[in-house]
């Protein structure tokens, strides 16, 4: 069954759930009764929210080492011969007993928890390239187990592995073999499915989203090479055979031959009580000029609820109207209860964004907890688009990125001889969503962040919502067809990427996409430049809000005050402590909830660009760290996978 937009009546109040709803798939809860890491996001409702309280942070800071691995799986896309660049964001899982985790060359390793000895491997043999991505990227694995597994029965319980190819491997998680009842011998081709505006495979980075019998697929493309692409199909995947049950659409049927993508490439969350499947949507092709797509698509760059079974639409909430900025929703939406002052529950969800905003809503209606607003914005100066004239604004909680450009920083415009005021002065800024010009828009925030994949972590006990965020300037130009094409005469796509250019082949105009960084590699603007912040969702205020991380240049740190940029999530645990990589100074770090005060931290290899996983095993709490780094922001790859843990008493 092919589903596109069919909106069904919202699922009634009778159907609330308690304050702390049930997140009980199979595999959800370790041998010893503590809770097992089983998803990207540690838990279907994607609170990345660890139950273990043996560190606290009257302890934490003696945290150790545990143990540590080289997975050999890394590369730094120097050699012209071998594979691009490495970019390693998975997050372990800890379930069935074993820690699971794979590679940028597509491979499984099972762990002992406690030790990190391998018990077993498995090699995908995929060539060492990625079709649709500029670095090798790998974000996890899934995992699936029968309601009641029968013993001596091989693939009762099976992990799961895409491939930038389109390939989903299924692989017994007891014995590391292949299940070869699912797809061919094992492999599943979802790129099968790819038959409206095919242009390249469906790659597939994030895993799949597992619950009851079922995988959800999502992909990753390139929506910024070609106006028409493929439509940014969903797939609900037999998790046993690989059968396709039922695809998901956003883009509706009559735009395929004008626009594509609108696909769903990052994580998603299930309410496990009333059957929702919530997943976030990404904007449509070409990012940066949708002209020739006016036509309304309301599940565009959305969050967006599906009935688990049947794929159907529940509702459907628009975070950015006519989205020309490539404001993808970019994670799963955190699902929780908020406790409201009169002591009822409403079943909620908080959306976070690129923008910086934070959309609380009622997670079985989709209608706003909170206020927000339809704010007019500025409207298109280039011929043949049409901006919205609104977007969604919410007031509440308070965005993580300010309104206002934070100005030109004076260090980095006297050491760039002017140039960082020269270039402001020629760009168009207008305030949030002023729409890309032929002069240059000055972007802020922009596709770099606000809050990028990921998303935030939530104490479901008091409803303590913390997320880190990037303030990042970018520079948006359009070219007309003819310039773009003088400008990238004989480059390949990989140059032209590399150094900012994208075609959006079949609009009339290219693209030019810029940091806003003076001759020396500073930001132009003030910081600081990645912070991390506390909200209470019961009333919608925030707590707290700090500079997080560092930015290292020259060699040196730059004052914390400044923060870094970030890529990876928090999580949070029971003991009042939070976990988190996430910053381009190559550390690792616990903070404290009530406060957001460092109180541990530790060097690692490279930027930890993945939330860390947190578990008890045989009764020691662990917390592990992929530590894989990221080529674009920071030159510093790894495949260091690192565990910490309390020292024996």
């Amino acid at each position: 069954m092919h589903w596109r937009l069919l909106v069904l009546p919202a699922v009634t109040a009778a159907a609330l759930c308690s304050p702390s709803f049930a997140d009980d798939q199979p595999g959800s809860t370790a041998s010893d009764g503590s809770q097992a890491w089983y998803t990207f996001t540690g838990q279907l409702n994607a609170q990345k929210y660890a139950t273990a309280d043996q560190i606290t942070p009257d302890n934490v800071g003696k945290l150790g080492v545990a143990w540590q691995v080289h997975t050999g799986d890394v590369s730094d896309g120097k050699n012209p011969n071998g594979p691009r660049a490495s970019d390693w964001g998975a997050t372990p899982l800890f379930v069935n007993d074993t820690l699971y985790v794979s590679t940028v060359f597509d491979r499984i390793f099972a762990l002992e928890p406690d030790t990190g000895k391998v018990k077993w491997s498995f090699d995908t043999k995929v060539p060492l390239v990625d079709p649709t991505q500029g670095e090798l990227k790998n974000r996890g694995l899934s995992y699936w187990q029968a309601a009641s597994p029968a013993a001596g029965q091989p693939c009762q319980k099976i992990v799961y592995l895409g491939t930038p190819d389109g390939k989903l491997f299924a692989v017994d998680a007891d014995s590391g073999k292949a299940c070869t009842g699912f797809g061919q011998n094992g492999v599943l081709d979802v790129n099968q499915w790819n038959t409206v505006n095919n242009k390249w495979p469906l790659s597939i980075l994030q895993p799949p989203t597992v619950y009851k019998n079922q995988l959800f697929v999502g992909w990753a493309g390139q929506d910024w090479t070609q106006a028409v692409q493929p439509p940014g199909s969903l797939f609900a995947i037999d998790a046993q055979t690989g059968k396709l049950n039922w695809k998901f659409d956003a883009i509706p049927p009559d735009m395929d031959p004008k626009t594509g993508t609108s696909n769903v490439w990052s994580s998603m969350s299930v309410d496990t009580e009333n059957n929702l499947l919530f997943i976030p949507i990404s904007s449509p092709s070409p990012d940066y000029y949708g002209g020739d797509r006016t036509a309304p698509m309301p599940l565009s760059t959305s969050v967006t609820a599906l009935n688990a079974d049947n794929g159907q639409v529940v509702w459907s909430y628009q975070i950015v109207h006519h989205d020309i900025w490539d404001f993808d929703t970019d994670s799963a939406p955190v699902l929780f209860d908020l406790k409201q002052t009169d002591g009822s529950m409403v079943p909620a969800l908080v959306q976070s964004s690129k923008m910086g905003f934070l959309f609380v809503l009622n997670r079985l209606t989709g209608k706003p907890i909170f206020p927000i607003d339809e704010k007019s914005v500025p409207a298109s100066d280039v011929q043949g688009e049409k901006a919205s004239p609104t977007q969604p604004w919410p007031t509440t909680p308070p965005a993580t990125v300010p309104d206002q450009f934070p100005g030109v920083s004076w260090l980095a415009d006297a050491l760039g001889g002017g140039y960082c005021s020269r270039t402001m002065a020629g760009l168009r800024y207008e305030g949030r969503y002023t729409p890309p010009s032929l002069k240059g828009t000055l972007a802020f925030p922009a596709t770099a962040g606000g809050i990028e994949w990921g998303g935030g972590a939530l104490d479901p006990t008091t409803n303590t919502y913390v997320v880190n965020s990037s303030d990042v300037a970018q520079i948006y130009t359009l070219l007309p067809r003819a310039d773009y094409d003088k400008v990238n005469a004989g480059k390949n796509i990989e140059q032209k990427n590399a150094n900012g250019y994208f075609a959006m082949l079949g609009a009339p105009y290219g693209f030019e996409l810029q940091t806003f960084l003076n001759p020396l590699g500073m930001p132009c603007w003030n910081g600081p430049y990645g912070t991390i912040s506390s909200y209470d969702l019961n009333t919608g205020k925030l707590n707290w809000s700090e500079p997080f991380g560092a930015i290292q240049k020259w060699g040196f740190y730059m004052p914390a005050s400044w923060g870094s940029v970030t890529i990876g999530s928090p999580v949070i645990t029971k003991s009042g402590l939070i976990f988190i990589g996430a910053s381009m100074d190559s550390r690792v770090r616990a903070l404290d909830l009530k406060s957001g005060k460092v109180l541990w931290q530790s060097l690692v290899e490279a930027p930890a660009v993945a939330e860390p996983a947190v578990y008890t095993y045989k009764g020691k709490e662990y917390v592990v760290f992929a530590v894989g780094g990221n080529s674009i922001l920071e030159p510093k790859v790894s495949d260091q996978l690192i565990a910490y843990a309390l020292p024996n008493s």
